[in-house]
């Protein structure tokens, strides 16, 4: 109940402490590239018109997460060492690991809690030598009802308990052929103009199939891959700690209306108000022109924001980032 009222509360600060501009217009944008105080530049991603289709992808309540966090994850207390660096990337340090370079796309689907969640998984997989797979979004977001509704929203916390007792089947992206049970949902353009199609609508969440597709080479149970350990962390050095140690993070975090205008730079919410909670992949973290940041795989295409990448405030629980962080250790 206290993280409810935490958030209404947040709600009502914003209103009464942010500039109100119509949300996505040129207006908006203008209002935040002319702030000098501003770290981070906004630019067109999505139109006004496009408002609610945004708002479909954030398929996150950040009350459940915390509760269920809470009563359900172990609290790993991790050992923070005098040797931790300012800056991490883990696409220099993990080389042999492609997923840690990619950006996945959702579609037209509310599915980003089974895409934070399955992209942290996949990187930790290859990270400690468990190969170059890519554990199946697919098979979490239609057949994990224990984790969520699949395209109307869910759970990451819940996938990681999944992920233990139950495991999760590999599955490429759309289109790839890869695995188990690859995403049937196509890549599509969520924002602007892009190389994809244009988003139509909202998708309905595909039928759960307990099976691979045709011609796999392995059952769907031979398939499934599980976690030794599931656990939240909450705060900010061992969050650190744990991404130097072990690979990429699921975080989940309060989207406001500036942030769908993201283009580069380290976000800071700034103009408009609250529109849900969204799921993410946290990969690393460093500073940039002063300011301390999270480097952050988003889930809309690559043509979002920072070629699909953002960075967000870190060390300040910015849009509540640092309060939702679960993750979990592969059995190999």
């Amino acid at each position: 109940m206290e993280f409810l009222v935490l958030i209404c509360v947040l709600v009502a600060l914003t209103a009464a402490n942010t500039k109100q501009f119509k949300p996505l217009s040129d207006e908006q944008i203008t209002y935040i590239n002319s702030l000098s105080g501003a770290n981070w530049k906004a630019g067109r991603n999505f139109y006004p018109h496009e408002l609610e289709r945004a708002k479909r992808l954030l398929g996150v309540n950040l009350t459940e997460v915390m509760e269920f966090s809470r009563k359900h994850l172990t609290y790993k207390n991790v050992q923070v060492r005098d040797d931790l660096p300012v800056n991490f990337d883990p696409r220099t340090k993990w080389t042999h690991c492609p997923s840690l370079i990619e950006i996945w796309d959702q579609s037209n689907c509310g599915s980003c809690w089974a895409f934070g969640a399955v992209e942290a998984i996949t990187d930790r997989i290859c990270i400690k030598g468990g190969g170059q797979v890519h554990i199946s979004t697919e098979d979490v977001n239609d057949c994990c009802t224990y984790c969520g509704d699949g395209c109307d929203g869910g759970n990451p916390a819940r996938v990681y308990l999944w992920y233990k007792s139950q495991g999760i089947v590999t599955g490429g992206q759309y289109g790839s052929n890869e695995g188990c049970k690859p995403y049937s949902l196509p890549h599509c353009d969520h924002h602007t103009t892009g190389k994809y199609p244009s988003c139509k609508g909202d998708a309905p969440t595909p039928a759960c199939q307990l099976a691979c597709r045709s011609g796999y080479n392995k059952t769907y149970t031979e398939d499934k891959r599980k976690a030794k350990s599931s656990y939240s962390i909450q705060s900010e050095e061992q969050i650190m700690q744990d991404l130097v140690d072990n690979g990429p993070v699921t975080a989940a975090f309060l989207v406001y209306e500036d942030f769908l205008s993201y283009k580069s730079g380290v976000y800071k919410h700034t103009a408009g108000g609250v529109l849900g909670g969204h799921a993410v992949k946290i990969l690393g973290y460093g500073v940039e022109n002063g300011e301390k940041y999270w480097l952050v795989a988003n889930s809309w295409n690559e043509d979002w924001g920072d070629k699909g990448f953002f960075k967000i405030l870190k060390g300040s629980n910015e849009c509540l980032i640092e309060d939702y962080v679960v993750a979990g250790e592969p059995q190999l």
